[in-house]
């Protein structure tokens, strides 16, 4: 090179727009142009012979030290990092660090870029990414990226200074805010990651001694002093104070509004958005009251419609939650002044509390979202808090609901008979057919585990076919195993979806041909609700199984909608009356029977006898009640008085010791 040329390049150097310095192999500034200067808030001659690791702080982590020396020690091309530096001004700024060899000089060339201008537009991008237009609250990402890190135990974004996911309004810059390693840059407070992956082997790497950051500064160099390393790491004390320890507990409440579709259906979606973003200004009053968190106070987000939540790190227990919530019921239930008009509106809360050990963002999640259910569902407008019993049934009952249909094609499930006796003569006439559910999991479960879930999915279907079959199959054994003994007659419950989503009247003519059980011997019981104001398919079917010759029974009488009217037009022949009925009719520790509920029997019994119906009795428990329903005129009789639920082997015990033509 020329001399010419080398005046040239060290002109370009001196006045280049680009901060850079030229380093030796230790590190040490050889020489600095004037953007270097200026960047540092120094005179450039001033910056010679100093430790550039000092400068830009590049000796504040191991990871950043040891990529930094490699390519000091030329086992790496290049290195490149983002720090947060500090002007002597008192200014922040931020700036992307690049170290690289110079060929052939044996030295290396640091250059510095200012990038706060492009942090500051990310910064302002991601807060418009991460909050909703309508509240101007954090919006479903930011609540659920802040949840995460909450529950992993780490600051969300170590030191920032967080007031409901808007840290800018404490007029700290843009760059201040989000310096955690992520989308929009590297390193919190000079914990940086170099951009390329060579790194060098972990033997090839200087010892270090410990140190606060968990491998301090390498030996042979000199101690670092924060006095002349401008790497802002004042704001995390400032954030979380001394000792800053948490409770280990993380709160939730998750409300959606009452009837705010209404509301939009009504007077629009101006007025629906107007009236969110004056509720989320009332969440936040309550968030704020109620205190601030070791992370800078409780986070308020809109997570989509009308539902909102408000997350409490560092929660102190559950009392602290549901006064939260009592403020929030509290505050939103006073009117609404929008644009003249008066809108009142509630919410539903669902409140959780727990340890953060163990708890994942989805888990809390699903409590939240189940509690809010159970609030809408007990009334709304109200909070209910996250209760493990109820919800360990709700789970069971998900299980449930996930295995009952493949249950009833592998046949999981067994029927029990209990005897229907004869109220006169303690003969028994027939017998119910009760299914049980055998469940690898849970054991046997009687009906009211599992029957509601049938109808609603369907499966009642199939399930109620296959008792159908079964129970008269069993009838018809019965009958060829005891051909001297009056046979029993068998009824079987069926559902009114079991009318509506089947053929029920082909499946019992089938079913009878195929076992060869007698059409009178078959009685098919429907509640009272499903019964009771039947009209075109239910009753045409009800219609044409008692002109086949089958039995038709109203189970649960008394209970339901107890239309007289209808029995005299109802294809029916038996009324089985309720047991809250009967059970007045027992002495329990001294307390006489009610005289209402026998008066209530009594004309019960004597009306379906008038029309021409059977009455049977349930929940018969003692000799005193079958008495007095005897003495009424009830015609048979079922409960634990004559016998419980049991096996087929059972009832043939049952049926060898009657007497023959019974």
């Amino acid at each position: 090179m020329t001399a010419a040329e080398s005046h040239d390049y060290r002109a370009a150097f001196r006045t280049a727009q680009l901060a850079m310095a030229v380093l030796d192999r230790e590190g040490t500034v050889l020489g600095a142009n004037e953007a270097f200067g200026a960047l540092l808030g120094a005179e450039p001659g001033t910056l010679i012979e100093q430790d550039a690791a000092d400068l830009v702080d590049l000796a504040s982590d191991r990871r950043t030290w040891h990529a930094y020396r490699a390519v000091l020690d030329s086992r790496r091309a290049r290195f490149r990092c983002t720090r947060r530096l500090k002007h002597t001004d008192g200014r922040t700024l931020w700036a992307e660090v690049t170290v690289s060899p110079l060929p052939e000089s044996g030295t290396v060339l640091l250059s510095i870029a200012d990038i706060s201008d492009r942090r500051d537009l990310q910064a302002r991008l991601r807060h418009l990414q991460m909050h909703d237009p309508v509240t101007r609250l954090p919006n479903r990402t930011l609540f659920f990226e802040r949840l995460t890190a909450a529950l992993e135990g780490t600051s969300y974004e170590r030191g920032r200074t967080y007031d409901r996911g808007r840290a800018y309004e404490r007029g700290l810059p843009y760059g201040e805010q989000h310096h955690g390693e992520g989308p929009y840059g590297h390193g919190a407070y000079g914990d940086s990651r170099p951009y390329e992956t060579d790194r060098p082997h972990e033997a090839d790497r200087p010892h270090a001694d410990s140190g606060p950051y968990g491998g301090g500064r390498p030996r042979g160099t000199r101690p670092y002093d924060p006095a002349h390393a401008h790497a802002d790491t004042d704001a995390e004390a400032d954030v979380y104070g001394p000792g800053h320890g948490g409770t280990g507990r993380i709160g939730l409440c998750y409300l959606d509004l009452d009837g705010f579709k209404a509301i939009n259906d009504t007077l629009g979606h101006r007025a629906g958005d107007q009236l969110l973003a004056a509720v989320a200004t009332r969440l936040t009053e309550c968030a704020d009251h109620d205190g601030y968190t070791r992370s800078g106070g409780h986070l308020v987000a809109r997570l989509g419609g009308d539902e909102f939540a408000i997350l409490v790190e560092d929660s102190t227990g559950t009392e602290q939650l549901a006064g939260l919530a009592r403020s929030v019921l509290a505050a939103l239930q006073r009117p609404f002044d929008l644009g003249g008009q008066r809108l009142a509106v509630s919410a539903s809360i669902g409140v959780v509390e727990r340890a953060v050990a163990g708890t994942t963002p989805t888990g809390l999640m699903q409590a939240a979202d189940t509690t809010l259910y159970w609030a809408k569902a007990d009334g709304k407008a109200r909070w209910t808090l996250f209760d493990p019993e109820r919800n360990a049934h709700r789970m069971t009952r998900q299980a449930l609901t996930s295995t009952l249909r493949p249950a009833v094609e592998r046949e999981e499930f067994t029927l029990q008979y209990q005897p229907l006796v004869g109220m006169a003569d303690g003969v028994v006439r027939g017998v119910e057919a009760l299914v049980r559910w055998n469940h690898p999991q849970f054991g046997t479960l009687s009906p009211n585990r599992f029957i509601g879930i049938a109808e609603e999915d369907g499966s009642i279907v199939p399930l109620g076919r296959w008792v159908l079959r079964t129970a008269c199959r069993q009838a018809r054994q019965w009958q060829r195993d005891h051909p001297d003994t009056k046979p029993l007659f068998v009824s079987v419950n069926v559902a009114v979806r079991q009318v509506w989503d089947s053929d029920l009247v082909a499946d019992v003519a089938e079913i009878l041909a195929e076992t060869g059980l007698a059409p009178y011997l078959l009685q098919l019981e429907l509640t009272e609700s499903a019964v009771m104001g039947s009209a075109g398919r239910p009753l045409q079917a009800l219609q044409a199984l008692s002109d086949m010759g089958v039995r038709i029974a109203i189970d649960d009488f008394g209970t339901g909608y107890s239309n007289l009217a209808y029995l005299s037009r109802l294809p029916v022949s038996v009324l089985k009356l309720d047991g809250s009925f009967v059970r007045g009719f027992r002495y329990d520790e001294g307390v006489h029977p009610s005289p209402a509920d026998e008066t209530i029997v009594e004309a019960m019994v004597q009306l379906a006898h008038r029309l021409g119906l059977t009455v049977t009795a349930e929940g018969v428990e003692t000799s005193g009640q079958a008495s007095r329903l005897q003495r009424i005129g009830c015609d048979t009789g079922q409960g634990w008085l004559f016998s419980r639920p049991v096996a087929p082997e059972r009832i043939a015990e049952m049926i060898a010791v009657r007497p023959p033509n019974v």
